[in-house]
């Protein structure tokens, strides 16, 4: 028996996670079918990896390579002079002077067939410590975008035309230069046969670029007649699993590097009806005070949530 269409629907929305961005890089998909693992990316995944999985798998690489060679040496009487044969944790101690040509002078290898394994380890440990060096500097280096997301996007119905507002601030006190905003909604929608497809669809901001932030900007669209926004209802957006996404690049003034930064709202992180509070204010003194602590609040708007046709005819109206 063939499956209904909205039954297809909906078993396919139930396998769809709700969330298009994860902070944890969507760690609980599970990629089946590719030929490449971890090891056909793995710069790629020391990378990204966390710092304690970092510093965990390069401690358990660190032993596994000194243990391997003590293994060997354990193996070979008398192979290291100073070191009583069967003692197995001194030949560890041997291998962790030798991968780091320390030296001591209290142990040396014995015989050519332990200073060529002597001579193996030195060039793995040299190989080790080089990169062990790169990816630290790199993951330290690596360009950070100190930017801070409003924990909720707002629908203000102030204006003739609603808008819907999304707060960005820097966190740094360098300048973020040619910083561009961009805003997209997407949604799951149907296609001509019934299945659910992932939808993005550009929301216009009316100022999508700007030469340099500073402390503060709003991200602002317009739900106007061209917006994808116009029209629909909190409940039908809810219905196709409607996400709002923010993302933001520009330059470090400092480093000359290229900064990104993203942000996803679930619509029920969009609060209707309310605006952003003032965090910017002017002291007596001349200077300027930025209070974080309102990065986030809200306060009520001085209208109410209005219909989509009603504002479209004010709108007309007015002008």
């Amino acid at each position: 028996m063939t499956p209904r269409p909205e039954a297809l629907v909906v078993e396919t929305a139930n396998r769809i996670r709700a969330h298009v961005l994860e902070e944890n890089g969507r760690g609980d998909i599970i990629r089946t079918g590719l030929k490449d693992g971890s090891l056909g990316d793995l710069y790629h995944h020391l990378m990204t990896m966390t710092w304690g999985a970092f510093f965990w798998a390069s401690l358990a690489l660190y032993l596994g390579i000194n243990i391997g060679f003590a293994c060997l040496y354990y193996m070979i009487p008398g192979s290291v002079s100073g070191v009583p044969h069967g003692d197995f944790l001194d030949d560890v101690f041997f291998s962790v002077q030798t991968i780091s040509t320390v030296g001591y002078g209290t142990m040396a290898p014995v015989g050519r067939l332990t200073n060529t394994i002597v001579s193996f380890e030195v060039l793995a440990g040299m190989m080790l410590n080089a990169l062990a060096t790169g990816l630290v500097f790199a993951r330290f280096s690596r360009p950070s975008a100190r930017i801070l997301f409003s924990h909720v996007a707002v629908v203000a119905y102030d204006d003739l035309i609603p808008t819907l507002t999304i707060r960005i601030a820097n966190r740094r006190r360098t300048l973020i230069l040619s910083a561009n905003v961009e805003m997209t909604l997407t949604r799951l929608m149907p296609d001509d046969h019934g299945r659910l497809v992932r939808r993005f669809d550009r929301l216009a901001l009316i100022q999508s670029h700007v030469p340099i932030f500073r402390i503060s900007l709003n991200a602002t669209h317009m739900i106007d007649e061209t917006s994808p926004l116009y029209g629909l209802s909190a409940d039908t957006l809810i219905d196709q699993n409607a996400e709002i996404i923010i993302t933001m690049d520009g330059t470090d003034e400092i480093s000359s590097q290229t900064l990104f930064a993203r942000h996803a709202y679930e619509i029920g992180h969009v609060k209707h009806g309310y605006r952003f509070s003032d965090m910017i204010h002017h002291r007596p003194d001349g200077r300027v005070e930025v209070d974080f602590t309102r990065f986030h609040t809200t306060e009520h708007g001085d209208h109410e949530p209005i219909d989509p046709s009603t504002a479209h005819e004010r709108h007309h109206h007015h002008v």
